[in-house]
């Protein structure tokens, strides 16, 4: 027996559903360039021209001209009359899949020409018809394919932050976060300067800057993004008029320079941008806290088993946090100490962090500790709760990788209030002011959730299910890093500062 005919207005129920599944689609989400190259392509298979299938389907072959190169979107009345002349179901009509190799490349071509990608580097745009040779088309789409890789490699994704961060601090910590490349080139040019001893003042600082030929101009109208602008061509340095309580001037001005003398060129991608910024920040430290004078300072101190940061600080003139830094450059190569550090926000999550000693941080799947929330028990946590501001707090924690001593204290900036912790082993607190005391805690993170992360039971009984929290969202960590050699820099605002002031 025959199969019963559709009467003529019905379709057959799988092409209904997929009429069905067509209308349901949002607006742009039926793909109308992949739709036109396919229309064109069962058109010319079947030997029928522009005006043939104009005619079937009762519109203007100038229409149907627009809807086969992607620029007009067909009603469904029009699919089901195009299907009806080309002899195709629904299926063939709207699939997912090219017809063809030629029709995918010519498909893929059209989308990136009219991208934002292909407008931003204005060029025009190539016309794709049949008379386009393949081998031609093919160059043509993979010329678009790697310009667009080479792209995506130096606009970060916070996925592409996160590895490049925790592969620099894996060197780091190979290194003992010390790089005596960089302690050499300070040195060499502490002493063309006169250096002694003591804190580096702003006239040395400025020396140096003058001995390497760069002059130095405080302005009132830095551009938003930036910290200091130098212009390399007539070799000046332009800092802001003015102290900001989040930066010292000093280091501001050493760190610029120390870009020229570590002989850095412009990044060509995220990881070498954020290397940069480790190095040029380590050189500034070299040179306000020079090696030999710190290390004989920390070494005595270590004697008398009376180390501590705020000395180091007070020492040198420097903030405690630049002073946490020097010291995980120094205490292993010098003093034989293991330590970790860590810069942690008001809100628990940690901003920066560092370690040689074994110490178990929080981490994702790919490493990075950055962004994750510390133990509440830990000494960077507990600080937030501490009285006495003036003093650094100290504290011995038990955890699951050792008990190690903190000597933790808290800053202010415009973003918050931070902790700023060193930390090292219980063996290693002997040579520290403040290993006498009473304050202890036990910590089973990050192994144990029910240390602090899972709330008490008698809590969990009363509210699981019933509390809802708005969420503060911090959308930056959604969005890829800002695009550019230097990311988050407003190019146009610095050429035009640059220009302004030449």
């Amino acid at each position: 027996m025959r199969a019963a005919e559709p009467a003529p207005n019905q379709q057959p129920e799988s092409s209904r559903a997929h009429l069905r599944a067509v209308e349901d689609q949002d607006d742009g989400a039926l793909d109308l360039i992949a739709l036109g190259r396919r229309v064109r392509h069962l058109r010319k298979k079947k030997g029928m021209t522009l005006d043939d299938v104009a005619e079937q389907v009762g519109t203007a072959p100038s229409q149907l001209s627009l809807l086969e190169n992607g620029k007009r979107e067909p009603k469904l009345s029009q699919l089901q009359q195009l299907g009806r002349a080309l002899g195709v179901s629904m299926d063939d009509l709207v699939g997912a899949e090219p017809p063809s190799k030629r029709a995918a490349l010519e498909i893929e071509l059209e989308k990136t020409q009219r991208g934002p990608l292909y407008a931003a580097l204005g060029l025009p745009a190539v016309r794709i018809s049949n008379r386009l040779p393949m081998d031609v088309l093919e160059s043509l789409v993979s010329l678009q394919r790697e310009l667009k890789r080479r792209l995506e490699e130096q606009a970060a994704t916070p996925e592409e932050a996160r590895r490049a961060n925790t592969e620099l601090r894996e060197e780091m910590k190979a290194r003992n976060n010390y790089y005596p490349e960089i302690e050499a080139q300070a040195a060499e040019l502490l002493e063309a300067v006169g250096y002694s001893s003591g804190p580096l003042g702003h006239h040395l600082a400025a020396q140096l800057a003058e001995h390497l030929g760069f002059s130095i101009r405080f302005v009132p109208n830095l551009p938003n993004s930036t910290r200091s602008v130098t212009d390399q061509r007539n070799k000046v340095i332009f800092l802001t008029q003015g102290r900001s309580r989040d930066w010292d001037a000093r280091s501001v001005l050493l760190q610029a320079l120390g870009h020229h003398v570590l002989g850095h060129t412009e990044p060509a991608d995220y990881s070498e941008f954020l290397s940069q910024r480790v190095y040029t920040n380590y050189f500034a430290a070299a040179l306000l806290m020079p090696e030999r004078a710190a290390v004989e300072f920390l070494s005595s101190a270590k004697s008398a088993k009376e180390l501590a940061l705020e000395d180091l600080r007070d020492a040198f003139a420097v903030s405690y946090e630049f002073a946490a830094h020097r010291f995980t450059n120094l205490a292993t190569e010098h003093l034989g100490i293991t330590c970790h550090f860590q810069k942690v926000h008001e809100s628990g999550i940690i901003h920066k962090a560092y370690e040689n000693d074994g110490v178990s941080f929080p981490a994702d799947h790919s490493g990075a500790i950055e962004g994750q929330t510390v133990c509440r028990r830990w000494t960077s946590r507990e600080v937030f709760d501490v009285k006495d501001k003036f003093r650094s707090f100290n504290q011995y924690t038990d955890t699951p990788a050792g008990t190690y001593w903190c000597t933790a204290r808290t800053e202010g900036h415009s973003s918050g209030m931070y902790s700023l912790s060193i930390g090292v082993p219980f063996e290693h607190a002997k040579w520290f002011r403040g290993r006498d005391t009473s304050s202890r805690s036990v910590s089973g993170c990050p192994e144990d959730p029910t240390c602090c992360r899972t709330p008490p039971a008698d809590l969990a009984e009363v509210w699981e299910g019933n509390a809802w929290p708005a969420t503060r969202a911090n959308t930056h960590l959604l969005a890829a890093m800002p695009e550019g050699a230097f990311p988050g820099v407003d190019t146009t605002e610095v050429y035009r500062f640059l220009q302004d002031h030449s």
